[in-house]
């Protein structure tokens, strides 16, 4: 394995993350404590999770894949073995199951973490993250920002940090970080916490050969006020692995869950046959090529893989042992710059 560590902290974190969402839906109890195990004697020590999880979300999973990772800590007493990341989910998704209040409010902080902490069975996380903003936003497959003139967010940047603050002086968290956050919404957590706030550590934003909109502002906000990607669906839904070129069938969260479609376009289609014939010239695997390429990026601190099936799990993590060529690199440029970013 190799290591790096969490932006301006020095907790060594994996290059490789375990994440978790399909525990509690695809994966048992028994399926996620397996992969707990095969990923932690990988060397792999750092695991995301959130709230919300199980993915696709609903009222019945809600909670359980941090509920499976408590119990795992609760049996094998590993809890300092693992950098836990865990994230509170915020408004403006529909997911009225996880509380009738999604705001990021002094109260809800509080609660949501107090409710993470019993489930995981741990005094702390390691890292905290905002799942998503509270104002209106472009994620989740939407290109461009549409702005709400309707809209009743107001900047509570410094009254987040505060709250925050107070975690980290109570020792329930140690570190802060963000996700599904844009470059405004970066810089303008990042000046706050010049007034002696948390400083947000991370990003977790989707990057892969199919999204790499992460380049088009946040990479060098990454690179130049030293914040770390947290790089989320690397293998697009799993659609780089090329199994679905051959069975758009074939079991699979695509197939599964229809809903999950962003990465299945004509475009993005197009795409990743084009990859998978990259991979297959070079002899190496579309999967090993699509992590491979995300985990030589110099502003990924992690990359988040996910599986539902142990021989995929293996074949993730042995792809922090491929180094991708100037050649393939080169090869890579040529589809994209052809096709760019076709699932955002």
């Amino acid at each position: 394995m190799k290591y790096t560590t969490l932006s301006n902290t020095n907790i060594k974190v994996s290059k490789i993350c375990l994440g978790t969402m399909t525990f509690g839906n695809q994966n048992t109890e028994a399926d996620a404590h397996d992969q707990l195990n095969y990923a932690l004697s990988k060397g792999v020590n750092f695991i995301d999770t959130a709230e919300m999880y199980a993915v696709p979300p609903s009222a019945a999973t809600c909670g359980k894949t941090e509920e499976y990772i408590g119990s795992w800590f609760a049996k094998n007493k590993n809890r300092e073995e693992i950098v836990l990341a865990s994230k509170i989910a915020g408004p403006n998704r529909g997911m009225d199951w996880i509380r009738d209040d999604l705001s990021y409010s002094p109260k809800i902080l509080r609660l949501a973490l107090e409710h993470s902490l019993k489930r995981l069975q741990t005094d702390y996380i390691d890292l905290y993250q905002l799942h998503w903003p509270e104002r209106n936003v472009n994620i989740f497959g939407q290109r461009n920002y549409v702005h709400d003139t309707n809209e009743k967010w107001q900047d509570n940047f410094e009254s987040i940090l505060s709250v925050l603050k107070d975690f980290v002086q109570e020792g329930k968290i140690r570190h802060v970080g963000l996700s599904n956050e844009t470059p405004y919404g970066v810089m303008k957590f990042l000046e706050a916490s010049k007034t002696g706030l948390p400083r947000m550590q991370t990003i977790q934003n989707p990057y892969s050969l199919l999204n790499r909109t992460y380049e088009y502002g946040l990479s060098e906000i990454s690179m130049r006020e030293n914040i770390g990607l947290l790089a989320y669906s690397p293998l697009a839904f799993g659609t780089l692995s090329g199994k679905y070129l051959e069975d758009k069938n074939t079991v699979g969260r695509v197939s599964l869950f229809p809903r999950y479609s962003r990465y299945s376009s004509e475009q993005a289609t197009k795409a990743i046959a084009k990859y998978v014939a990259i991979a297959k010239k070079h002899n190496i695997s579309a999967t090993h090529l699509a992590l491979a390429f995300v985990n030589q990026q110099p502003f990924v601190t992690s990359n988040i893989i996910g599986a539902t099936k142990m021989s995929q799990l293996q074949e993730n993590i042995e792809s922090i042992h491929v180094d991708l060529s100037e050649e393939i690199l080169t090869e890579i440029e040529a589809v994209h710059s052809l096709n760019p970013n076709p699932g955002p």
